[in-house]
Order: C-alpha cells, then structure tokens, then sequence
C-alpha cells in the first residue's frame, strides 16, 4: 500500500516487524488485513503528535488520537478507549459519559491505562485494547482513508486506515465524539 501520509517516514508491513509494536498490538494484527497496515520507527521523544508531525512532515489531519476514559458506576470502573483525530478533542463529559452510563467521566489516570493496556504512555492505540472494552471511534476516523496512530510504544506509529480502525473488536462508530480543539491562545 502507498502512504500519502507518510512524510518522511519509511513504512514497513507491520505484521512483520513485532519489534517495532507492543505485545498486545502484535498478537492483535494477526487477526487484521496485514497488506493493509503499516509501521514507521521514529524517535520516542518525538512521539506526542504535534512533535510528530513536524519533525516527520505527517499531516496533524491524518492522525488520530487513542485515550483511556475512565468513570464509575455503583462501585464499578467503567472503561473505554476513545479515538479521535488530532485536530479534535474526544467529548469526555458529553458523549464519553453517556456512553459508559456514569455520573462523572475523565481521562484514566496514566499508569492505570499503561498497566491495563500493556502499551506506553504516548503510544495507547486501538489495536490489541482488552476485548472487553467499549472502542469510541469517532465517525471522521472512520471515514479517513489513511491514518497515523499509536502502536503501543512510543519508537514507532501505525499506518492504517480508518475502516480497519472502525472494524476492530468492541468498535462503535459515534458521531461528534471529537469536538473541536480550541486554540489556548485565541481564547484570551
């Protein structure tokens, strides 16, 4: 598969280079079309996705953000995964709350989502979340023929697109799960 969205990153096939992946990302892929994902070592203290983009010329409309949502209900954790372009925030306390049925929702606390994903932090992705968990996908992810994301460690990225992401175990497409990132300094 050619990458328009690659930059300047060398793209292998992911499915054959586990070094580059998570454990549960790479266990995760055997059950995915393996022509259609790719993988790209980059720096880990270039993995945060605007870092990303500029040092590897990768569109910031062509990656998408995975984070860990945590809220409670009765005494029980609720969970679920939330992917979102980067241009977008994932909507937390709207539809993230409504969706998991709690009170309150908010991102999990860091070493809570490394210790129940097996990835690293900056690295979470959608690919190999446990089976159990509800996975967000917001419907422009889903509509994007190619997409950057994690890969479960921060010294590489997934190349994928969105009908495989919307496609994963325990995937709901959901319209207006990202809203708008406001720009800070337009704000004040």
């Amino acid at each position: 598969m050619t990458w328009t969205i690659a930059g300047t990153l060398t793209v292998l096939p992911a499915a054959d280079h586990p070094e580059l992946l998570a454990e549960p990302v790479a266990k995760a892929l055997t059950a995915l079309p393996a022509d259609r994902i790719g993988v790209a070592a980059i720096d880990p203290d270039l993995a945060d996705t605007a870092q990303f983009c500029a040092a590897y010329g990768s569109p910031l409309a062509a990656s998408a953000n995975c984070v860990v949502v945590a809220g409670r209900r009765g005494g029980e954790e609720r969970l679920a995964a939330c992917l979102v372009l980067a241009t977008t925030r994932a909507d937390v306390n709207g539809v993230v709350r409504r969706r998991l049925d709690v009170r309150k929702a908010s991102f999990a606390p860091m070493d809570h989502a490394v210790e129940l994903t097996g990835m690293a932090y900056g690295g979470i992705t959608p690919v190999g979340l446990p089976p159990d968990w509800p996975l967000l996908v917001d419907a422009a992810v889903a509509a994007a023929p190619e997409l950057v994301v994690g890969s479960g460690i921060r010294g590489s990225k997934l190349l994928v697109p969105g009908d495989v992401l919307a496609a994963l175990p325990g995937a709901e497409v959901v319209e207006g799960l990202g809203k708008p990132a406001v720009d800070r300094d337009r704000a004040h």
